[in-house]
């Protein structure tokens, strides 16, 4: 069964694994941790037969006007299950007191986002690849 929580209290390491697939530079699991809790606002998705996280959602925020929506993931194996859709459900209803809420992604995927509700729009940004791994 997949269960949903905010809660990072229990979260360990080990409870981190595969995630960042196809990253030539990948967090390790110690950064995915810190990421996680430096985040504004985090959901999780959770086997809770084998008590491993299967996907996870950021945002960063101010708190008051806007948020930005960084990272979505769901492992390889979890896909396709809704349980994707679910946590961006969860995180733009959590969002919902904010004026603005937006999330860059590839172009192929922004009809993922537009069943979602979100829509298309053009934008810039600066990626430092080195930094990738958090190192």
């Amino acid at each position: 069964m997949i269960a949903y929580t905010q809660s990072l209290d229990t979260l360990k390491e080990d409870m981190l694994n595969g995630f960042f697939a196809g990253w030539p530079n990948p967090p390790s699991r110690q950064k995915h941790i810190e990421i996680l809790k430096g985040s504004y606002m985090v959901w999780l998705a959770v086997n809770t037969d084998t008590q491993q996280v299967v996907g996870f959602i950021t945002s960063v925020s101010d708190g008051i006007l806007c948020a930005y929506i960084p990272l979505l993931e769901v492992l390889p194996a979890y896909q396709n299950r809704g349980i994707g859709k679910e946590l961006v459900r969860r995180m733009l209803t959590s969002l919902g007191n904010l004026y603005m809420v937006d999330l860059l992604c590839d172009e192929e995927l922004q009809g993922y986002y537009r069943q979602l509700g979100m829509e298309n729009a053009t934008g810039a940004f600066l990626r430092n690849y080195a930094r990738q791994s958090c190192k």
